[in-house]
């Protein structure tokens, strides 16, 4: 039977008039589903869920709304609208063409890039795949179930990108991304922190806070390349990232709010208290966020990296936002950083500004995470309690670049390797925390209830009710 593709695959980028990609996808879509339905949200996909679904890039029909069975969602492809005439915005080639193909050169990064990008969507579902069965709340469902099939669409976006412009390679490459699997021991993902396991509501939080900025940093570097494709697949990307920090900060005020309300009421802030009548303590959020936000960071690559100097200097990889700078060239320039030597002496080195790219980026997301945190010190300062959330620094628990296995305590101070390993017990969640954590984790589905640990949110999806019955179980 022939597809509709307009209607199944919802796209602007002419699916149905080019035969040779509706072949590819007609091939990749039944593992697509098999992947969903063996790896995708378990114990739901015959539920219905009120879930936004994107039919056109313009404003009325980005944000579909209505209740589907998530294996029956439509995945579209989606550019952002050309820019006419768009060159390209920095490197060597500023000021020429952008590429509306792939350079013969740049092929291999090209697909290398694209691949690790798309690596990280289906990740995400598979380390998220348990989560719906210790849900707080039918609207943190919902909401669980909106990000995995935005990173499900995601994948589409990236295997769209392999199958229209790099052949069999790129073929081979978007069947190779349903093979790699979340935590497996033979054939994991690529990148570390999405082989993590995140088995409970305060993780998944966490990741959607720390580790999507991560991604939204990354789909900004990739949104400004001279391949026109890649950019602007990435443009609309990350109109849909946003929702997921969304979910991620709204989830950690929540549970901060949540804690605040037994503390004022019990008069204390003593965790072991707090615990005993069903609350997540401040100090245990505090080690949560140590451990996310560290982790993230990693995702930046090293200080210094030829890699990222190679990228910029080929057009392939910008900064974020590579239109606020004044210098888009970056030959003459240097930036200043701290590294330290082996004896653990700290000196400040001139690293030119192409082989900065990583840093330079990893400067706008951790000034991006602060804003967070000061709105959930805001929260607790109203509430009248004097404790302040902090970002550890930088260097601490890195294992990626100039600080990689530096002994660093959370403020940066180089530390010896004993204290460090003692530290960690108090900076980083223990056993006893994860344990705790997972006790509190039990499925809350009547419309409107909310698990002991949660505030209610301050409003509903898409101006339903918080109690809207947001999934529907069958």
């Amino acid at each position: 039977m022939a597809i509709n593709y307009q209607e199944r695959i919802p796209n602007n980028v002419d699916l149905g008039n080019d035969r040779a990609l509706q072949r590819a996808l007609e091939h990749w879509q039944p593992k697509f589903l098999d992947w969903w339905t063996d790896l995708g949200p378990e114990g739901f996909q015959a539920a219905d869920v009120y879930l936004r679904t994107a039919t056109s890039v313009d404003a009325a029909g980005w944000a579909t709304f209505g209740k589907v069975k998530m294996p029956d969602y439509r995945w579209g492809i989606f550019l952002a609208d050309p820019e006419q005439d768009r060159t390209i915005g920095f490197g060597d080639e500023f000021g020429k063409p952008a590429w509306q193909r792939v350079p013969g050169e740049h092929r291999s990064t090209l697909r290398r890039l694209i691949v690790t990008q798309g690596d990280t969507e289906p990740a995400s579902v598979e380390q998220q795949r348990r989560l719906g069965l210790t849900c707080p709340s039918l609207y943190d469902l919902r909401n669980l179930f909106q990000v995995n099939v935005e990173e499900g669409r995601h994948l589409w976006a990236m295997v769209y990108l392999l199958h229209g412009y790099f052949g069999r390679d790129g073929r081979e490459e978007a069947e190779e991304l349903l093979h790699r699997h979340s935590g497996d021991a033979d054939n994991p993902r690529i990148l570390g922190t999405f082989n993590e396991p995140i088995d409970d509501w305060l993780s998944f939080f966490m990741f959607t806070y720390f580790t999507d900025r991560d991604g939204k940093y990354q789909l900004m570097s990739l949104a400004e390349s001279a391949f026109d494709p890649l950019a602007r697949t990435c443009r609309f990307m990350l109109t849909e990232e946003s929702h997921h920090m969304f979910v991620g900060e709204t989830g950690v005020t929540r549970v901060i709010r949540r804690a605040l309300e037994m503390m004022s009421e019990l008069k204390t802030d003593d965790p072991e208290l707090l615990r005993r009548h069903g609350v997540v303590d401040l100090p245990t959020i505090q080690r949560y966020i140590n451990f996310w936000f560290s982790s993230s960071l990693d995702l930046f690559g090293s200080e210094q990296s030829s890699n990222a100097a190679g990228y910029f200097a080929n057009g392939i990889k910008g900064r974020p936002d590579e239109g606020r700078f004044e210098d888009h060239i970056c030959t003459e320039t240097v930036e200043a950083m701290e590294m330290p030597d082996d004896n653990g002496v700290i000196s400040t080195v001139e690293v030119p500004t192409r082989n900065a790219m990583n840093e330079i980026t990893r400067e706008g997301y951790i000034r991006d995470c602060m804003v967070g945190l000061t709105r959930w010190n805001r929260t607790i300062k109203r509430a009248g309690f004097d404790i302040e959330l902090t970002l550890p620094g930088r260097r601490f628990r890195r294992s990626i670049g100039s600080w990689a296995n530096v002994p660093v305590d959370p403020q940066g101070n180089i530390i010896s390797q004993a204290d460090y390993e003692s530290g960690l017990n108090e900076w980083l969640p223990t056993e006893a925390d994860r344990a705790y954590i997972h006790s509190l984790m039990h499925q809350v589905t009547e419309p409107g209830k909310m698990a002991g640990w949660i505030a209610p949110p301050d409003r509903g999806i898409n101006n339903q009710p918080v109690d809207y019955e947001y999934v529907e179980f069958h």
